[in-house]
């Protein structure tokens, strides 16, 4: 028996024993979790996973511990951390069994909540009314969440977390009101609404995207409603919905002007598309691209392409027309290259796009009345050591009342800086000889006057002319008797074409006829001129204690003599002779209708004169520290003419006075011309047309012209009033700071301005009824309220009697938003337009309130 215990008793060592070795051998091997086991290391006990991974502390003034529920209970300050979670609260209880944390606001008497729950995760504060958090799947559900996002906040009825970057909302506003957001007012001055809202967070940025979304202004709803929005919210550019304008016209009925979207494309481009759609058929589409290469280069393309429909379809009334316009804007940075200088402005538009403008901007801003349109791309060079700058350009010009189009394709110009011809023996330069000047140049031009179908075709190229033209200016001047200026100029102008004129009569059409002649030509042409400058000064002076002390007058005559020989002369061969249809002999230049200009007939040995004045005068004032105010009465006033000693008849020009001055401290400013024909011009009975005779002295009015102009303000009225002196008590009405009076009115500056201007213009030349224009315009604006504008422009044709383009609009300045209105009640062009605009940045990309890209100063790049 004793043996067979102590065996039993061996074998037991034995087996712990190797079990031990083993153990002590692999303990690597063995599976994590695992409890090993005597008889069998196959043989595992599974540890169940906690459901928290990190500790869980509470606090609170009030707790409580349900054993048997596995429950427990924190009311009054409560707060409990978990992870990177913080969770503070009036209640909170923590259900172990559900890995469920529940947490409520503080409730009043009514059982409403008066103070949210706040939590806070990763940085961000979330405030809710309920909100109850997994520990085990981290998700959360939350009722009547506050959640502040970049520059805006949302509140939904029910949020649920899927997890740290993905959170759903039901019932959902979104506002970017900045007071409503610092709790400073309890309702958003707008806010939009969604049903579904879909909160995307990643590390960099955030956005929201949603489902229907609609507008509410003071909790009024509105029909702007989208079918989706996706709100970005990052510093960097993003793509968005652009928000349209809308309205009516008469002629193409209800629209949405300027829908689209905008997409930012890599570092240095952006683009957006805009649309306008109108109810009676009407479309255009402009997309727009941007460019930046910072310190380098920046600009703009755009198209405009669309078809006006007017009328009804099968009426007389009814037209279809397709208009388009594209332009390109290209600016060079200055610090790029000084010596290589490239720029752009193109703008091309369809003879009748602005008698059918689809784009209402068009309207508002008066370019309805363009009625010429030009292009030009321009490459300069310049020259570190050569005093040489060479200039080519391409112009494009279209006239839409002619249907003309003028090119230039292309044009260069070459120019040598002025040099002083001789050096100075002292340094500084006296005489005549040491200040000639020598000032040259070369231009070439390529230049062809079409209609638009025939460019680039096969008919322009034959119509298309070429021209080099040099001109060599000399010039000096020097001091006679210091008081007189003397000056002498010679001008020589050198031109070469590839084609001239060729002119006869056709007796059997009965028509003149002229030819084009395709040979190289050119001619040479020179003036000279002498002239002699000074200035005088008069004072009048008036007796001690006149308001008025003294007139001062400045006059600055010149007189100069000008000679240059008859170039219609047959011996230079620019002139030649025509028999026109009485059988006469008529001299015409060859060079006519070409693009480098015709030599002058006839001899010229012209005496000029121009007499410059200036009168000012010194008034007693009060307000000038001095006691003496300056008044100009005239700023200047011109009376030119000349006298021809080489005519052969009317040896007198029309004499001509120019005056400009500033009254009413050079707010009103008034620009006036006068020309007068020295001799008298007669009509014979019946005819609108008169002779001119060689009667000197008549002196008759041939045009006259005068300009008005005056920008009104509140300011010119009444110093600004000090509120914050002159009213003790300040407050707000509807969040808008205002002072008020002991009446408890409130007090503001109403600011306004009115820009008048007046036009008036007579020409008779040799008719017997002159023409007429006459017109005022005025503009301007005014401030009912610091939050209110109405401004407006209108255009009053005196002549006709008519009223001419006029525009009416209001805006509003909202917290967070502008609503704008402008108004054309008649004329070719009934129009009205609505738009509202929020101004938050985080939703300048995302609602397109603003047209800014990149390209713009302030936007990030």
């Amino acid at each position: 028996m004793a043996k067979t215990v102590l065996k039993n008793i061996l074998q037991i060592l034995i087996i712990l024993i190797f079990n031990n070795f083993l153990a002590q051998k692999n303990p690597e091997k063995l599976p994590k979790n695992t409890v090993n086991d005597t008889i069998s290391k196959k043989d595992t006990i599974v540890v169940k996973k906690e459901s928290l991974e990190d500790i869980l502390r509470t606090k609170a003034e009030d707790q409580r511990r349900d054993v048997q529920k596995k429950m427990t209970y924190l009311n009054k300050k409560a707060q409990v951390k978990y992870q990177d979670m913080q969770i503070d609260a009036d209640y909170i209880s923590i259900d172990d069994d559900k890995n469920l944390i529940y947490a409520r606001g503080k409730l009043d008497s009514l059982g409403k909540i008066i103070e949210p729950v706040i939590t806070t995760q990763a940085g961000k504060k979330y405030e809710t009314n309920e909100f109850s958090y997994n520990t085990k799947t981290r998700q959360a559900i939350a009722f009547n969440a506050r959640t502040e996002e970049s520059e805006g906040v949302i509140i939904a009825k029910k949020t649920k977390k899927y997890n740290d970057s993905v959170f759903a909302m039901r019932n959902a506003d979104y506002t970017t009101d900045d007071l409503f957001i610092k709790k400073k007012d309890t309702a958003a001055d707008y806010f939009m609404r969604a049903s579904n809202i879909k909160l995307i967070k990643t590390k960099n940025k955030s956005q929201i995207v949603t489902g229907p979304i609609q507008m509410y202004i003071e909790r009024v709803p509105t029909p702007l409603i989208m079918p989706f929005a996706i709100l970005p919210f990052s510093a960097k550019r993003a793509a968005g919905i652009l928000i349209p304008s809308f309205g009516e016209r008469e002629d193409v009925g209800f629209y949405l002007n300027g829908i689209g979207y905008y997409q930012p494309i890599g570092e240095h481009f952006d683009m957006k598309v805009l649309a306008d759609i109108y109810t009676k058929g009407s479309w255009n589409l402009r997309p727009q691209m941007n460019y930046l290469k910072k310190y380098r280069y920046s600009g703009t393309f755009t198209a405009d392409v669309g078809t006006m429909v007017r009328g009804i379809k099968g009426l007389d009334n009814y037209t279809k027309n397709s208009t388009y316009r594209i332009t390109w804007n290209h600016t060079q940075d200055t610090k790029a290259n000084p010596f290589l200088t490239f720029a752009a402005s193109v703008d091309m538009v369809s003879t009748k796009f602005y008698n059918n403008p689809l784009n209402n901007n068009y309207i508002f801003n008066q370019n309805v009345l363009n009625t010429q349109q030009n292009s030009t791309v321009t490459l300069t060079k310049r020259f570190l050591k050569l005093p040489v700058t060479i200039t080519g350009t391409a112009s494009y010009s279209q006239n839409f009342a002619t249907g003309l189009a003028d090119l230039r394709l292309p044009q260069m110009n070459v120019a040598i800086n002025q040099f002083y011809l001789l050096k100075s023996k002292t340094g500084v330069r006296q005489g005549l000889l040491e200040n000639i000047t020598i000032n040259t140049g070369f231009n070439l031009t390529n230049f062809v006057t079409t209609q638009e179908n025939e460019l680039f075709t096969k008919a322009m190229w034959d119509k298309m002319q070429t021209g080099l033209k040099n001109n060599i200016a000399i010039g000096t001047n020097t001091t006679l008797a210091k008081y007189f200026t003397f000056s002498l100029s010679a001008n020589v102008d050198n031109a070469l074409t590839t084609k001239t004129l060729n002119r006869f009569y056709d007796p059997v059409k009965n028509v003149v006829v002229d030819e084009i002649d395709k040979n190289l030509t050119g001619y040479s042409t020179f003036t000279s001129t002498a002239s002699l400058q000074t200035t005088l000064f008069g004072m009048l002076k008036f007796k001690k204690g006149s308001s008025i002390e003294a007139i001062r007058h400045m006059m600055t005559p010149s007189i100069g003599f000008t000679y240059s020989p008859d170039f219609s002369s047959p011996n230079f061969g620019y002139y030649r002779n025509y028999y026109n249809a009485n059988g006469a002999l008529t001299p015409y230049s060859i060079f006519e209708k070409g693009i480098v200009g015709s030599p002058s007939s006839g001899m010229v040995g012209a005496l000029g004169f121009n007499i410059g004045n200036n009168i000012e005068m010194k008034v007693k004032s009060k307000k000038d520290s001095t006691g003496v105010k300056k008044v100009k009465l005239f700023e200047s006033l011109n009376l030119s003419g000349n006298y021809n000693f080489a005519a052969k008849d009317h040896p007198w020009s029309v004499l001509t006075i120019n005056g400009q001055s500033s009254f009413f401290n050079n707010k009103l400013s008034v620009n006036t011309s006068l020309s007068l024909d020295p001799y008298k011009i007669i009509f014979i009975p019946g005819q609108d047309t008169g002779i001119r005779t060689e009667q000197f002295g008549s002196f008759s009015v041939q045009g006259f012209n005068i300009q008005l102009s005056y920008p009104l303000s509140s300011e010119l009225f009444g110093e600004k009033t000090d509120y914050a002196k002159k009213y003790s008590s300040k407050g707000e009405v509807r969040n808008e700071k205002y002072y008020f009076d002991d009446d408890h009115y409130a007090r503001f500056d109403q600011a306004w301005t009115l820009n008048v201007n007046a036009n008036y213009a007579y020409s008779r030349s040799l008719t017997r009824l002159g023409t007429k224009i006459a017109s005022v315009g005025l503009d301007g604006s005014i401030k009912l309220t610091p939050y209110w504008n109405i401004n407006g422009s209108t255009h009053y044709d005196m002549v006709t009697k008519q009223l001419a383009y006029t525009r009416i609009g209001f805006s509003r300045d909202q917290r967070s938003f502008t609503i704008n209105f402008n108004w054309v009640p008649f004329g070719q062009y009934k129009v009205y337009d609505f738009f509202i605009g929020i101004k938050a940045n985080i939703l300048s990309d995302a609602l397109k309130y603003k047209d800014r890209s990149f390209t713009q100063p302030g936007a990030p790049f």
